[in-house]
């Protein structure tokens, strides 16, 4: 057998750069480089790899949390057929990773993580960075990644490398069961030379399939579909994911049957769709959310069924009602008590289209999807139409950046109340163009994810629209984007403490305790003084953006015109108003409240849940 002798992470590397994917004919490569900070643990390993390597592209970001999220949002603008690679040093840089393999393996999105790791050989125990236990040497900071990753392995000895790698790229490849996955590097192995097979270094192509559903299913679902009266479909990531955007648009017009987004599949049809009803759920609009309410059918496409999908099972109130979940993982087809079409999103929309022709809906139920949608643009028009302040209203600030960007760019968000703001209000033309990661809704994914974006794709302008409480986490990823080239428009909302859980607070009658960014005051004990006087203008600066305040919302309006012209990251700080808020519409959310308190509003806030429960409705 022929071999190829070298080190155990130069061995690593080769094998990366051969992987490639392949679905519907079309090839590319799996990474497309790697992201990392070297340490002890890592520099003179896959460090020394990375260097000496060729056509695999090294980035350095400034946190590895980030460097994760930068990873996903790429993954994620490639419908999972790319992702990078991000490697640590042992200890802290490895740790710091746990939070972003969270995100991808909530999410589904598909990241190799290689952190360092402790000596295989032990001698040298305890090295620097070192997690002791009494209890057992097999252990390291490392094994917390096993409750957040798809696939976990640690590589003790360089020969078992080759019988590991091909069960992470088979983990990372699945369409149903992809996340991150984790292979723990201790740092003397990395740096082990062994005999390799040559075999393992050839160029392998790993075909994404497109599974049919079972004939029987199939037909059945054909038969709930006909029979319903008043369906609906809930259109998830899986929907973009598996490239069925065309194949449901399709399917919509020819049934008449309305669509509600969730917020990982917002973009699965354009705004403009006559049966788009937009999003649905907590964040939902009031048509899809009514429609929902006394849907007999529900056809779940994609989409795990979260609480914000399903408003804390308060969503779907028909005594009758049944769900077909079209899912490719088997595990999400089952929820809800489901018809389970365990399948490939498009090809089951196609093959569903082809059974069901000259099928429609009622002309009573397509009057009221056409109602509905009227009516929530007439409501859209008015929020992005206040004049408030200053300082100005959330809604003025999305409905100005939602107007000034073209259909191709993409907005960013991922935590506060900005996500379900633009869920509801921001008006989405490419099924690329709203990015949101709220399956973690991970504070500080914003700026990292931007930077992910811009690098699937630079020739369209990325907004990235954050909070200052997460701006305040990991701004410091703007100095990446400077270092890499990759221009994006920073709009940071300054509403001076966290706006989202401000609101939460107060309708739980907690009155917003600890979510203002303010000075401690010695006669209360509580952070209740003036504000902090942040400067996140200086702050961007410091980092090498274009940095701008806009106070007013003209101002906002010639900064966004303005910042055409620069050639580097812009960082737009605008002063908003927290208590102007967004509407809720038709749902609610299950956070629980106190059951006994001596503070009146939060007595109050408990009844009105007491009753709100009530509707929780059980499917199995």
């Amino acid at each position: 057998m022929e071999t190829v002798r070298c080190t155990m992470a130069q061995a690593l590397v080769e094998f990366l750069k051969q992987q490639h994917v392949d679905r519907d004919g079309r090839e590319t490569p799996f990474f497309a480089g790697a992201w990392g900070i070297f340490g002890h643990g890592s520099v003179a390993g896959v460090g020394q790899a990375l260097r000496d390597t060729k056509d695999f592209r090294y980035y350095l970001c400034r946190n590895e949390q980030a460097m994760v999220h930068t990873a996903i949002a790429y993954a994620k603008m490639k419908n999972r057929l790319s992702t990078y690679v991000c490697t640590t040093s042992i200890g802290p840089g490895a740790t710091n990773m746990v939070t972003g393999a969270a995100t991808a393996t909530i999410n589904r999105i598909p990241v190799l993580l290689l952190p360092g790791d402790i000596f295989a050989r032990r001698n040298v125990a305890p090295v620097l960075q070192q997690l002791e236990s009494e209890h057992s040497q097999d252990i390291s900071v490392n094994d917390s990644f096993k409750c957040v990753s798809r696939y976990w392995d640690r590589i003790n000895r360089p020969d078992q490398l080759p019988y590991a790698l091909p069960e992470v790229m088979r983990v990372l490849t699945s369409p149903s069961d992809t996340g991150a996955v984790t292979l723990c590097l201790p740092q003397d192995v990395q740096a082990e030379a062994h005999d390799f097979p040559a075999d393992m270094f050839r160029r392998r192509v790993w075909r994404i399939p497109r599974p049919l559903a079972d004939r029987a299913v199939l037909k059945q679902a054909v038969q709930w579909i006909r029979e319903a009266d008043t369906p609906i479909i809930i259109a998830g990531g899986g929907v973009l994911y598996s490239e069925a955007t065309d194949a449901l648009a399709s399917f919509a017009t020819d049934t008449g049957i309305a669509v509600g987004e969730t917020m990982a599949g917002k973009g699965s049809l354009p705004y403009t769709h006559e049966q788009n009803l937009e999003a649905i759920g907590v964040t939902g609009t009031p048509g899809a959310n009514l429609l929902a309410r006394d849907a007999d059918l529900v056809i779940s496409i994609g989409t795990r069924l979260s609480d914000f999908t399903t408003a804390s099972k308060t969503a779907f109130q028909n005594p009758n009602v049944r769900f077909l979940n079209i899912n490719i993982a088997e595990f999400d087809a089952y929820k809800q008590a489901a018809l389970p079409v365990t399948a490939d999103a498009r090809v089951t929309l196609e093959e569903l289209s082809e059974a069901l022709q000259g099928h429609r809906v009622s002309d009573a139920y397509a009057q009221r999807v056409r109602n509905y949608r009227v009516e929530w643009q007439g409501e859209v028009d008015r929020l992005f139409g206040i004049r408030h302040g200053p300082p100005i209203s959330q809604s003025e600030v999305i409905g100005l950046v939602n107007g000034f960007s073209d259909p191709k760019d993409v907005v960013i968000c991922a935590a506060g109340s900005l996500p379900g703001d633009l869920h509801k209000l921001w008006r989405t033309s490419d099924t690329k163009g709203y990015h949101l990661e709220y399956g973690y809704s991970c504070m500080g994914y914003e700026i990292a994810g931007g930077i992910g974006i811009k690098m699937a794709d630079p020739s369209r302008e990325v907004y990235v629209m954050v909070g200052d409480g997460s701006y305040q986490m990991m701004s410091n990823e703007i100095a990446t984007s400077v270092q890499e080239g990759y221009k994006l428009t920073i709009i940071l909302l300054d509403n001076h403490g966290f706006s989202s859980i401000g609101g939460l607070s107060q309708s739980v009658g907690c009155e917003g305790f600890g979510t203002d960014f303010k000075y401690r005051r010695e006669e209360s004990g509580h952070l209740d003084g003036a504000y902090l006087p942040v400067d996140f203008v200086a702050n961007a600066a410091s980092m090498g953006a274009h940095a701008v305040r806009a106070r007013t919302h003209d101002d906002l309006k010639q900064a966004l015109v303005d910042m055409k012209s620069i050639d580097r990251t812009t960082v737009i700080v605008v002063e908003t108003d927290k208590e102007s808020r967004v509407p809720g519409y038709e749902s609610w959310w299950d956070v629980p409240v106190a059951q006994v308190a001596e503070t009146e509003s939060v007595k109050l806030a408990r009844k009105e849940y007491d009753e709100q429960v009530k509707l929780e409705r059980h499917f199995i």
